[in-house]
């Protein structure tokens, strides 16, 4: 059975992709509403070839993911001030690519196993500031629905996904907890903990997945 993280996480690329094609003035809420019929025919059309060829998906999924992601904020995020002040430029650029991997490479198959059971975009809320959310309900294999609460922030005018919250599981918080232990074990040594961070996430998904919900915060 998929661990509650994996689904949260499949849940947070299906819809993360929503966010790709249509120009930056166009409102939050619309980007998802609008595209969301794109990427499940893509994923219908496409889905056997992606699962006889991972690479593929992969690479589909970190072109189409990667330009709407606050990656460096995110990165940032995770290590919180007391590691990203004093990681070089090497160092972050390396974290964020693990970062992005390990996720797909982790969750990519359950993304897979989605088959347009379903997708209701919520209302908009106010988008006049720099920072909003869009949320969702994903209808799940085995029928539970599961609400997704993303939240996005204007970078250089552009809306970029920062955070996401599914089923009550702040991937934010979930994985800043994550580097914090992993540098503790690893005596703060920050390059060991970002070329094991991989190892990191699959830790984070089974712990996740032994836990009861608790309602996160954004």
């Amino acid at each position: 059975m998929i661990s509650i993280l994996r689904r949260a996480l499949a849940a947070m690329l299906l819809a993360v992709p929503l966010l790709a094609t249509a120009a930056p003035a166009t409102p939050a809420h619309d980007l998802v509403q609008n595209t969301t019929r794109e990427l499940l025919a893509d994923l219908s059309a496409n889905r056997e070839s992606y699962r006889s060829n991972p690479s593929a998906f992969y690479d589909a999924l970190n072109r189409i993911v990667g330009p709407v992601v606050d990656a460096d904020g995110i990165s940032r995020s995770i290590m919180t001030v007391k590691y990203s002040r004093k990681a070089t430029p090497e160092q972050m650029a390396r974290f964020q690519e693990n970062f992005r991997r390990s996720l797909f490479q982790f969750y990519g198959n359950a993304l897979l196993e989605y088959n347009n059971q379903g997708i209701t975009v919520d209302p908009p809320k106010d988008e006049s500031g720099d920072r909003t959310s869009v949320g969702m309900q994903v209808k799940g294999t085995n029928g539970a629905v599961y609400p997704v609460s993303y939240t996005l922030e204007k970078v250089n005018g552009e809306w970029k996904v920062r955070n996401v919250i599914v089923n009550g599981i702040n991937i934010g918080k979930l994985f800043r907890d994550q580097f914090a232990d992993a540098m503790q074990r690893n005596g703060n040594n920050l390059d060991k903990t970002i070329d094991g961070w991989a190892g990191e996430v699959a830790k984070a998904k089974d712990a996740a997945g032994d836990q009861p919900l608790q309602q996160g915060q954004q």
